[in-house]
């Protein structure tokens, strides 16, 4: 069986773009979950602060609740 150089090259530069793109497209993936993390933990908080305690009253004296 002869394989002709020309399709062993072609096989190789086929295999290293598929490898490229594959690398590229992780990459794009991190990035947008990195964003997608920091909006949520902005998110977070803006939403999480320095609530006080009621002072008065039977609910809220002991524990903060968000709704």
């Amino acid at each position: 069986m002869d394989v002709s150089p020309a399709a062993m090259v072609g096989a190789v530069v086929a295999a290293k773009q598929a490898n490229t793109t594959q690398e590229v497209q992780v990459a794009v993936m991190k990035k947008a979950m990195d964003m997608q993390g920091a909006g949520t933990l902005s998110l977070l908080q803006s939403v999480t602060g320095n609530l006080p305690l009621a002072t008065s009253g039977s609910v809220g004296t002991q524990l903060n609740l968000l709704a």
